[in-house]
């Protein structure tokens, strides 16, 4: 399951820092954050990302009923932290079946979030039309967070995007009709400032759209 680190951008093979380049690079995209192997969710997997994250580590916390935490990735390396997150949720979508939720928080021209949402990156850009208002609100660490549906996505997913603390925030729900989650004023706590309780975080199985 460990695997080797990739591109965030196109999940490609990286030349690792060495004698003549201090930088993982690919060779599509240049120098890039590596995205660490995602290994199977746990509270001790999620405590290692918090702790080297330098972006916000989104979680609905506390969990909708029924909703489960399934997994955490983060790009980047030792020496620069983690530069972009994503966690996985999944429980009861609002229409019936089930639901997967996607949060990824990143730095500008990552590249991660755009990956997951199946659209050209590295970042939203005008695909948010942020010049219009946004089709919905959440609160992300306190704070109304207004979110642009992308439309650009595939027709399997629903995706929205905005900024949060200065950085990127992706919303990324499948299949497309449970993107109404988003619409139910979602509460959203960055794990780094969390303190307690996530000890008490359900965990379910690894979810394979964090290896997508």
């Amino acid at each position: 399951m460990r695997g080797e680190p990739n591109c965030p951008k196109c999940g490609g093979r990286l030349r690792a820092p060495g004698l003549f380049a201090d930088s993982w690079q690919c060779d599509a995209h240049g120098i890039v954050h590596p995205l660490q192997p995602v290994i199977p969710p746990s509270v001790e997997a999620l405590e290692v990302v918090v702790h080297r994250a330098r972006v916000p580590v989104w979680m609905p916390w506390p969990l909708p009923i029924g909703w489960l935490f399934t997994g955490v990735a983060y790009a980047g390396d030792e020496r620069s932290g983690g530069r972009a997150t994503a966690v996985a949720c999944s429980g009861p979508g609002p229409l019936g079946g089930a639901g997967e939720l996607l949060l990824v928080a990143e730095e500008l021209g990552v590249g991660l979030g755009a990956r997951y949402a199946g659209i050209e990156g590295p970042d939203p850009g005008s695909a948010i039309h942020a010049d219009k208002p946004p089709q919905t609100k959440l609160l992300a660490a306190g704070r109304p967070t207004p979110l642009w549906h992308v439309p650009e996505a595939p027709q399997d997913r629903a995706v929205f995007a905005g900024e949060a603390l200065g950085l990127w925030l992706w919303a990324i729900v499948w299949p497309e009709q449970s993107g109404m989650l988003l619409y139910d004023e979602l509460v959203l706590t960055d794990l780094r400032e969390a303190g307690q309780g996530t000890e008490l975080l359900p965990c379910g199985a690894l979810s394979p759209r964090l290896l997508d």
